[in-house]
């Protein structure tokens, strides 16, 4: 799993974001080269003005990785709603911390402490919400190859 925190007083734009995916690419590449190099993986974005800006698009397309988006009015399509934003709420509930790496710390330890199987289930939630969608035809099939892609990846180090 990559994770990427952002300085204080540092605004998440198109730069900032291709950045941040340029190290997940070079983690793929490390961590899984076969799955790198076949580029047998999907990246999911929701909406974000950042994730669909013109450089960060033409990035991807010269870096020839797919991307995949939410279709449009479907904010809740989105994995970290169904799975790592309540369990680290439910984790990090009533603590209190004394800077922002204390919480980057905690952050980073609960998701080290996810086991495979609850990525599993984050993706089947996800898959049958898909299915509840009008917007289903494309976007299951999609998220079928992003759901073998991600658990080729899953067996992974944190």
């Amino acid at each position: 799993m990559h994770k990427e925190f952002i300085s204080e007083g540092k605004r998440v734009n198109a730069e900032f974001y291709k950045g941040v995916m340029d190290c997940l690419l070079n983690l793929i590449q490390w961590v899984r080269p076969a799955v790198f190099c076949s580029r047998d993986f999907f990246l999911l974005h929701d909406n974000a003005p950042t994730h669909k800006a013109t450089s960060v698009c033409q990035f991807f397309t010269q870096k020839n990785v797919t991307t995949l988006y939410h279709p449009p009015y479907s904010p809740d399509l989105s994995l970290p709603d169904y799975f790592l934003f309540p369990k680290l709420k439910r984790k990090l509930k009533g603590l209190h911390f004394a800077n922002v790496a204390d919480i980057q710390e905690a952050v980073t330890d609960e998701l080290k402490m996810a086991p495979k199987e609850e990525f599993l289930t984050a993706f089947q939630k996800l898959y049958n919400h898909a299915k509840a969608c009008k917007y289903v035809c494309v976007f299951l099939i999609c998220l079928r190859f992003l759901k073998k892609s991600v658990l080729k990846l899953l067996d992974r180090t944190v």
